[in-house]
């Protein structure tokens, strides 16, 4: 085994729509209350617990009578609001009998993409955590848009576990773990039990999510390699198998496990990484790419050959190589205009273009991250 989970003493726990709700029933109480006592125990063990949970829409489409999921972005936000009302007071009223007080967390993209929220959101949480205290994160879907249609508390997760500087990451879903090919299709897939998160591999493992829940075993896996970049590892496994939390803490893991290929970066640099939302994308050629790669140099205007999006100086931007592939992202020094008319150039060309010399790189190293 790659990763002893007995020697992590932060981790974050994610639980799925599809694992803690019911359209009929709404929230599963008896399964929270399992998931508290687990929790709690592990508290006991010096273990500090940050849970992520999805719920709140399903929850709030129970107490409105309603039998299918909206589409209406104010419907899912008029669901979210009631729901998340009985999923904090169903984790409240399970932890206080162990013990244990817990907080609410609302969460958006925006949150973490802005750098002061992002440190406000880090110091709460690690400030709950030495008070013993539970934080319970969910996303705020009473006041995205966006997010609720393309995002998922598996990213979340994952951000989440570099925001706190976890050591590990455990995802419970209503599946053993991942497979090798869907086993609802296939009866004989077998079970990965453990690989490196930047397998490429394992991405041809990947399917769609349920109908209740937003993310499948795609949005699991990278959650798992957004928490690698913190060098956390990854547990996907079933919150249905009894004391799952217990076993995955004693090594007995009945799922995949997926660890870090690389030690962590930079609380800066996992910043930039975790950052959802990109505003354009920098084209480079073969020598700026083994530049970046395997000399970890800034990024210069030379080795640039197209820009696509615009932008304004300081904001986040993803490189791609010739296969446009990403292999890097960070804060560019400038704007999309001036990008596209220094890219190719020497640095000792710039003035002579722009009339002037914001940085010789076009993104510093300092502020550069690779994918």
């Amino acid at each position: 085994m790659n990763f002893d989970c007995s020697t992590a003493n932060r981790w974050v726990v994610k639980v799925g729509s599809s694992l803690i709700t019911d359209v009929r029933l709404g929230i599963h109480v008896e399964r929270v209350q399992s998931w508290a006592r687990q929790i709690s125990a592990l508290k006991q063990q010096n273990v500090e617990i940050v849970l992520v949970s999805s719920g709140s829409i399903v929850e709030g489409m129970k107490r409105l009578g309603w039998e299918r999921r909206p589409h209406e972005v104010h419907l899912l936000q008029v669901a979210a609001a009631v729901g998340q009302m009985g999923l904090v007071r169903t984790y409240e009223i399970a932890f206080e009998k162990h013990g244990y007080q817990t907080a609410q967390i609302l969460l958006t993209n925006a949150d973490l993409a802005n750098r002061k929220r992002y440190l406000n959101a880090r110091n709460t949480l690690r400030t709950l955590l030495e008070f013993e205290i539970v934080p319970v994160i969910n996303e705020n879907d009473t006041v995205t848009t966006e997010e609720i249609k393309f995002g998922d508390n598996d990213n979340l997760a994952g951000l989440v576990t570099n925001i706190v500087d976890a050591e590990l990451l455990v995802i419970l879903t209503d599946q053993k773990g991942m497979f090798e090919s869907d086993p609802r299709v296939d009866p004989d897939a077998e079970l990965i039990r453990e690989a490196k998160s930047s397998d490429r591999r394992l991405d041809q493992a990947v399917g769609p999510g349920s109908q209740l829940g937003r993310g499948g075993m795609q949005t699991k896996l990278d959650a798992a390699r957004r928490a690698a970049r913190s060098g956390a590892a990854t547990v996907i496994a079933s919150g249905l198998e009894e004391n799952q939390l217990q076993k995955i803490r004693d090594n007995q893991i009945n799922g995949t496990l997926l660890y870090s290929p690389t030690g962590r970066i930079a609380a800066h640099k996992q910043w930039l990484a975790g950052r959802l939302k990109v505003a354009g994308t920098l084209h480079l050629d073969d020598g700026a790419v083994t530049a970046l790669l395997e000399r970890g140099s800034s990024l210069l205007p030379v080795g640039v050959r197209k820009v696509d999006g615009k932008f304004e100086r300081g904001d986040l931007v993803v490189c791609v190589n010739p296969q446009s592939r990403e292999i890097a992202r960070g804060l560019i020094n400038y704007d999309s205009a001036e990008a596209r008319d220094i890219l190719g150039c020497r640095t000792n060309r710039i003035e002579k273009i722009l009339g002037y010399v914001r940085n010789h790189e076009m993104i510093h190293r300092n502020n550069l991250v690779i994918m």
